[in-house]
């Protein structure tokens, strides 16, 4: 019996949170007809068109998933050029590359795309208002991908968390080996985000674009549930902490507002993503990061231990 082939699908970025995670659903992705090629900036440097061009055409590749981005907010105020080589100028030409040879580019960008002063959560179709460098540059990146490869897909994804990497989740739990008392944003909401729940949901959005008549292109919201506040995120790490015998004692955690927390990069004050047109589009996926605090939490090897 003919084993049935994979598409072959490119996941740039792979040294990161989202990467990392991804190469952990290799199996997941074989059950859905894919393989997935994973690449870091050692193996494929996505600022080089050169080299985009030599692996697509060594690879016979059907699909790209680029997660590779400059994410450091505060120090893309900073690093200005790097941050605007990553996010913009990288993604443009790994669109072009793409769009030249027929290879669907599904790429990750940012709730920091709005400027957080609408009430309700952001539709796909609000008004974007970057407030800070890192924002500016994922826009940048966007409007360029849509550009240069009109039916591109976009995912915006807000406040991601897993074991991997750096996130709130570790932060909140090294700082609490050596504070008693932590001082939290209660004034910004969002949704957290599980990383391994967005991937296993952009697998599911590359099955189906791959298919006839697939998953129709432009610009996608995936957020984690509940909605919450920086607060009220580190309460519950500290809780599911706790419970996971993490921590012997939670620190003090002190609300304070945006004003009092002095960073480079304005936030937003509402990050909150609606994720009405993803839902309709593949059907419900899992998004509650309550149960993704469980996962990362309950492996004792687990790099959050560390």
């Amino acid at each position: 019996m003919q084993v049935p082939k994979l598409n072959k699908i490119l996941v740039t970025g792979a040294q990161g949170q989202l990467g990392t995670v991804l190469a952990n659903l290799q199996t997941q992705a074989q059950a859905l007809g894919m393989q997935l090629l994973l690449a870091n900036k050692n193996t494929l440097d996505i600022c080089q068109a050169q080299q985009i061009t030599n692996y697509l055409d060594a690879h016979d590749i059907a699909a790209v998933i680029n997660t590779a981005a400059y994410t450091q907010v505060d120090q893309a105020e900073a690093n200005v050029d790097l941050a605007w080589q990553l996010n913009a100028e990288a993604p443009a030409l790994l669109a072009q590359a793409c769009q030249q040879r027929h290879i669907r580019l599904l790429h990750l960008s940012t709730d920091y795309v709005f400027d957080g002063s609408k009430a309700q959560p952001w539709s796909e179709k609000d008004p974007t208002e970057p407030l800070n460098v890192y924002g500016q540059s994922k826009l940048a990146g966007e409007h360029a991908v849509l550009a240069a490869q009109p039916n591109a897909l976009i995912v915006r994804s807000s406040w991601l968390f897993s074991q991997f990497g750096n996130n709130f989740l570790k932060t909140m739990l090294q700082l609490a080996q050596h504070h008693d008392t932590l001082r939290i944003v209660s004034d910004q909401i969002g949704g957290p985000t599980y990383s391994p729940h967005l991937a296993q949901a952009l697998l599911i959005m590359l099955q189906q674009s791959l298919s006839p008549n697939g998953l129709p292109s432009g610009v996608y919201h995936f957020s984690g549930q509940p909605y919450t506040s920086w607060f009220g995120f580190a309460q519950e790490i500290f809780l599911h902490a706790q419970h996971a015998g993490m921590v012997s004692k939670i620190p003090q955690l002190l609300p304070i507002t945006s004003a009092d927390y002095h960073s480079a990069g304005l936030r937003p004050k509402n990050s909150c993503l609606s994720q009405t047109k993803l839902d309709l589009a593949i059907g419900k996926q899992e998004n509650d990061w309550r149960l993704g605090l469980n996962d990362s939490l309950q492996i004792r090897g687990s790099p959050c231990f560390n």
